[in-house]
């Protein structure tokens, strides 16, 4: 027997169009399980690959101009010092970061995905004091680059059983594509004939949800590039390959959703230019994993 979906409540309502997005790609409690118990590994990737990924973006003067007009939008010169060390540059790792660390973190609230659905508000100019205007090009093709990336090092980690693998690359790939969906679902005029219904968002300021602060704070040394000991974390060569495996992360422990009550109704919202930006959390790891190839040097 056939489901019925009501299309009006896909545009309306956050919680019906996560609803069908997981029935249709079957994500279930066995990848939140694989997400939670992959974490420690996923952890010990995100110093690199928040390098890797900053090192392509400015690789390119569309995506490296964004960074100081906040628009992909715009032409004109680019600051020829503007690098990896940048102040503006440290500042987007910092966040990157806590992004990645949610994405493994635990599925099964409502406000891990209403948080996933503020991520693709902010980059369309919404909710923000100062606008970001980021084209769909570029956010789909930086979603595909990260998950391509985690892949290639989930796959060749000497020390996680294939079943294992499997599990947790399908289960990252069903929430970076959620993700991609909820990026889209601001950049498409598909459902504008029911933008009046939409929630109407209110501004909160960055790392706050429904008013509570849930970003948590985040270790100034490994923003800038260097880990706890000092040491530089790794990021691509010419060859696109990371030069040695990240260190562990000081990364706090807490859940950032801890204590925020779970929502009797979580709507759809697009129709207003004023709405929170996203705020993340990390979890606790103590597993290094390869990265482009690297081999593992601890369990």
């Amino acid at each position: 027997m056939r489901q019925h979906i009501d299309r009006k409540e896909l545009y309306t309502n956050l919680e019906a169009r996560i609803h069908y997005l997981h029935t249709f790609l079957d994500f279930g409690s066995n990848d939140i399980e694989a997400l939670i118990s992959g974490a420690k590994y996923i952890k010990q990737l995100i110093p690199a690959i928040v390098n890797i990924v900053y090192h392509k973006l400015l690789q390119y003067d569309i995506t490296a101009r964004a960074f100081e007009t906040r628009s992909t939008w715009t032409e004109g010169p680019i600051d020829p010092s503007l690098n990896e060390n940048s102040p503006q540059i440290l500042h987007r790792k910092m966040f990157l970061r806590a992004y990645l660390s949610k994405l493994c973190s635990d599925p099964s609230t409502m406000e891990f995905w209403y948080y996933l659905d503020k991520v693709g508000m902010m980059h369309v100019g919404r909710g923000r004091e100062h606008p970001l205007h980021i084209e769909y090009v570029h956010i789909g093709v930086c979603l595909a680059f990260i998950q391509d990336t985690l892949n290639e090092a989930l796959l060749s980690h000497p020390r996680i059983k294939m079943d294992r693998k499997i599990a947790l690359i399908k289960a990252l790939g069903k929430v970076i594509w959620i993700q991609n969906d909820l990026f889209a679902k601001w950049y498409v005029r598909d459902g504008d004939e029911f933008a009046a219904d939409m929630e109407k968002p209110e501004f909160e300021q960055e790392g706050y949800l429904d008013g509570k602060k849930v970003l948590d704070d985040i270790d100034e040394t490994e923003a800038d590039g260097v880990d706890n000991n000092n040491s530089p974390l790794p990021s691509r060569d010419s060859d696109g390959l990371a030069p040695r495996t990240p260190r562990t992360p000081k990364t706090p422990t807490t859940c950032p959703f801890s204590g925020i009550p779970s929502r009797s109704k979580v709507t759809d919202s697009r129709s207003s230019p004023k709405q929170g930006e996203k705020a993340t959390g990390a979890l606790q790891s103590d597993n290094a994993a390869p990265v482009s190839g690297v081999q593992v040097t601890g369990s």
